[in-house]
């Protein structure tokens, strides 16, 4: 039986000095093996600081491979640098595409992320057509005037909605604006976002690509003894427990957010059993629990096209109709899209992302050859319980609907079947 006790709060003097460098937000001094991205971006960014005009600039690569921590050195660096010139006027306006499904939203967060910096009165999310959001961000631009670098993070959830992309870098030759060069820096998980891009997208955008690959345990290693340091107090943390956290993550994703969040989660097992030292058996239990909640952060972290698709195969598991054939998916993928107003994607799209979602270990995928009759073809169903799924699309504002109804119709699959079935 759980007992109050008095002092059961007490502050950690034992492990971490200061656990702030094992934290998602913290931003290092110094951006570690990435020195050949890093002169990569910093060639595409000189022509801001010549002053003329600049490419756009896309990065690509998988979640923690340092993107957007090197955007924002970048930026920073870049800030401090065009204060020592009168002719260079710099701005930047960030945009997290997180929740953002199509360039009218984009457009819509810009002008209030501008107007924001400005104390000015925000716009509302509905009510404009896309052509009348657009003018306002022109000319919110212009106001600022000189060069203006836009980052989109996340850009990849737009999808084939890409005209956000089309309008920005044909402003000025366009005759919307006057006064300003907007650079586009967009940040994307996905590394087939391009090929899916409209042709007329890819022609005006004329960008600078950067690819930022997976770390290996080494490049982790080095990412991880800074912040080591800084975080435990000294003799805390044994030989083996950076190298094995390092071989962790670089043996699953390359990711450096996961190699962190494990060594961080090592120090709170140590904490929690009163030990004066993080051993390799504190990273292995870590590493145990962490597995556990990768699946849920994988379903979160899925883009909104990602969320449809895994929405669309809970419905098929909620009426039992699994395993269920890509193109039986797909045809209630578009209809998902549909209620939700975003575009859909190509089946072979689509198929991209249940590869993804199989790497993830959220479905199965189950290949069938019926010969001559059928041919082959792929099936689906999900990997992990169905409750699962549906806490997640329930925390995703634009599902929620959505997922009430597929957990009713879980629950009674003629419950409210004929509602499901109109979307």
């Amino acid at each position: 039986m759980w007992q109050t006790i008095m002092g059961m709060f007490q502050r950690d003097r034992q492990v971490f000095a200061d656990a702030e460098p094992l934290d998602d937000s913290y931003e290092p001094e110094d951006i570690r093996e990435r020195d050949e991205e890093l002169e990569k971006y910093q060639r595409a960014l000189q022509p801001i600081i010549d002053n003329r005009p600049t490419s756009n600039i896309f990065l690509y690569g998988k979640t923690g491979t340092g993107k957007t921590v090197a955007t924002k050195y970048m930026l920073s660096h870049l800030e401090n640098d065009t204060a020592e010139y009168d002719d260079v006027h710099l701005s930047t306006v960030w945009v997290s595409c997180e929740n953002l499904s199509s360039s009218y939203q984009v457009a819509v967060a810009l002008v209030n992320e501008l107007r924001n910096s400005q104390d000015k009165d925000r716009i509302s999310a509905t009510g404009y057509s896309q052509q009348r959001v657009f003018d306002i961000l022109y000319e919110e631009l212009d106001a600022l005037g000189g060069t203006v670098v836009i980052v989109l993070d996340e850009i990849d959830n737009i999808g084939n909605s890409d005209d956000i992309l089309y309008g920005l870098p044909r402003a000025r030759s366009n005759g919307y604006v006057d006064d300003v060069r907007p650079v586009i820096v967009g940040i994307s998980n996905d590394f087939q976002f391009r090929d899916n891009l409209s042709p007329k997208v890819k022609d005006t955008l004329a960008e600078k690509e950067i690819l930022f690959p997976p770390y290996d345990a080494n490049q982790l290693r080095s990412i991880l003894n800074p912040r080591a340091e800084k975080a435990f107090h000294d003799d805390v943390l044994s030989d083996d427990a950076v190298p094995l956290c390092a071989a962790f993550a670089a043996q699953d994703t390359g990711s450096a957010r996961q190699a962190i969040r494990l060594l961080r989660e090592a120090g709170e097992l140590a904490q929690a059993a009163d030990s004066d030292t993080v051993t390799e058996e504190h990273v292995r239990e870590a590493q145990d629990e962490l597995e556990k909640n990768q699946l849920y952060e994988g379903m979160q972290e899925l883009t909104t096209q990602g969320h449809a698709v895994l929405c669309a195969l809970a419905y098929h598991q909620a009426l039992d109709e699994v395993p269920v054939r890509s193109r039986d998916l797909y045809e209630r993928y578009v209809k998902i899209c549909s209620h939700l107003d975003a575009d859909s994607v190509s089946e072979r799209r689509v198929r991209d992302h249940l590869s993804d979602m199989n790497m993830l270990g959220l479905i199965n995928l189950f290949e069938r050859n019926e010969g001559l009759s059928a041919g082959r073809y792929h099936e689906y169903e999900l990997d992990v319980p169905l409750k699962s799924v549906l806490e997640v699309l329930l925390d995703t504002t634009r599902f929620e609907e959505l997922a009430n109804i597929i957990q009713s119709t879980a629950d009674d699959n003629n419950l409210l079947q004929s509602d499901i079935s109109d979307y």
